[in-house]
């Protein structure tokens, strides 16, 4: 008999981790958004800013380095109250916003332009 970490890590070893070629869009779309920071806002009007690490099949979004940031009932400098979560699992159930912090240019690239007509430019510039 064997040693079960042993075997184990050998398993681990063997299995092929490249990604797969034939992934569907959607989940090339998330393997993108892996790590980067998000803020998920929750029905009660709270919302967590952290680095995004996994989504499940029913929707539930797991955040690395959670901060929690809650509103304040009383007069303060600041609205919100912040506090360090750490790995957190946000329900889809309570979630009502999700924004990925992105630089502009990945902003502007994710944008959808209905295709127009091709239009032809001469040397000079004009539309023919």
């Amino acid at each position: 008999m064997g040693d079960p970490l042993q075997d184990a890590i050998s398993t681990v070893q063997d299995v092929d981790w490249t990604p797969e070629t034939n992934a569907s869009p959607n989940v090339c779309q998330l393997q993108k958004l892996l790590y980067r920071r998000m803020m998920v806002g929750v029905n009660d009007g709270r919302f967590f800013a952290g680095s995004f690490n996994c989504i499940d099949k029913q929707g539930n979004i797991i955040l690395q380095d959670a901060l929690e940031y809650r509103p304040i009932r009383r007069s303060s400098p600041s609205p919100y109250e912040q506090r360090c979560l750490g790995l957190i699992l946000i329900p889809a159930s309570c979630r009502t916003s999700c924004h990925v912090e992105a630089s502009l240019e990945e902003q502007l690239s994710g944008l959808s332009i209905a295709p127009q007509e091709s239009t032809q430019f001469q040397e000079d510039g004009n539309n023919i």
